[in-house]
């Protein structure tokens, strides 16, 4: 029985007042040129997955950016005090049936690709109708509809059904701050798609094209086959052919250097790594940047700021309305866990802050995890 065969057997009766829990839906962003239903206006400057994940960069960004947020577990806080709280289930693992941080690296890429993610709730608990699980779903699956002024959504359809508009079914919706990369960089990564297709065909086939020509007298059929096939041999053996002197060769094809591929290549790693918005060096973009353990540290904070901290709001904010945690607290990212340091660093800290009264011993043990 799929999800959608689901709707009627375990949707909250329509007839229950959920209150706070029942998250309505959203405006249109005001993307500049874009809409949810179509993307930009001109298509043709999208682009695909597919592409952008054939060009280095953006596949070791990609796996950096989601494997970075996928690592951090999320808590809760008091809106007050700041106390911290366990969270439900759902917060660190929304479907029971796939690792929690495989649904948070897929849901981050989804917001850095396309600037939006989507899951649908499959469960709610019985007693506050917060969501108790849910599953991913593919943003390209996703349909959205607006009112007749264009500035509210209406509904949504996955692969051309329409859902609920709550409860059961109904889309847990992540919004981005920008139309995504796919849509915002589409250009640059098309280009670099092609660059990469080009480099593929030149590694697959280094040597040039050739074209064997008679210098005016008119060759016979079997000596051109003849001529041909044992050109062809000499090539594919990397041995010396010989020509007579009726016959020149002329080289066709792309000359690596003359067309600067290994520059253009360079040039869009750099770009790419500007509109991913993380530092060229940990894509290694720039050909004179290095990671040495001096500035390792550093590194991983200007990674946060830069790059991780937009995608973790996005999740964080979305988290914290009322369908998943009470109005009194709110989700946050772990990042204690994220920015830890050496263990010599963390064991001087703990000193101090043992010394002063701050942590007992048991407190630092159970936050290194040599408490079962």
């Amino acid at each position: 029985m799929g999800l959608f065969d689901r709707f009627k057997l375990n949707a909250v009766a329509d007839t229950v007042d959920r209150g706070e829990v029942e998250a309505s839906l959203a405006p249109v962003p005001s993307y500049s040129g874009w809409d949810l239903m179509s993307g930009y206006n001109n298509a043709s400057y999208v682009a695909t997955r597919e592409e952008a994940m054939s060009i280095p960069t953006v596949a070791r960004a990609r796996n950096i950016l989601t494997s970075s947020i996928a690592s951090v577990p999320i808590i809760l806080r008091d809106r007050a005090t700041g106390a911290r709280i366990d969270p439900p289930r759902v917060i660190n693992t929304p479907d029971p049936r796939i690792p929690g941080s495989a649904i948070y690296s897929w849901t981050a890429e989804d917001l850095l690709f396309t600037g939006y993610a989507f899951w649908a709730i499959r469960e709610l608990y019985s007693d506050t109708f917060r969501v108790r699980s849910v599953e991913r779903i593919n943003p390209y699956r996703v349909s959205t509809f607006l009112n007749s002024t264009g500035t509210e959504i209406e509904y949504y359809t996955i692969d051309g059904y329409r859902v609920p508009d709550s409860g059961v079914g109904s889309l847990v919706v992540f919004y981005g701050n920008d139309e995504g990369l796919l849509n915002r960089a589409g250009r640059t990564i098309k280009a670099g798609a092609e660059l990469e297709r080009a480099a593929t065909m030149y590694a697959r086939e280094p040597m040039p094209a050739v074209v064997l020509k008679s210098n005016g007298a008119s060759l016979p059929p079997d000596r051109i086959a003849k001529l041909l096939e044992a050109w062809g041999t000499s090539r594919r053996n990397r041995s010396t052919a010989f020509l007579n002197s009726d016959i020149t060769i002329e080289t066709i094809g792309f000359d690596p250097e003359k067309m600067q591929l290994a520059a253009g290549r360079s040039y869009i790693a750099t770009e790419l790594a500007r509109a991913i918005g993380i530092p060229a060096y940990f894509v290694d973009a720039e050909s004179g940047a290095s990671m040495t353990y001096s500035n390792a540290t550093t590194a991983r904070q200007s990674l946060l700021d830069f790059s991780l901290i937009p995608l973790m709001t996005s999740i964080e904010e979305r988290l914290s309305m009322p369908d998943f945690t009470p109005s009194s607290q709110v989700a946050r990212f772990d990042l204690d866990v994220y920015l830890r340091g050496s263990a010599f660093e963390r064991a001087q800290v703990y000193e101090i802050l043992n010394r002063v009264g701050a942590l007992s011993v048991d407190e630092i043990k159970r936050k290194e995890d040599l408490i079962l």
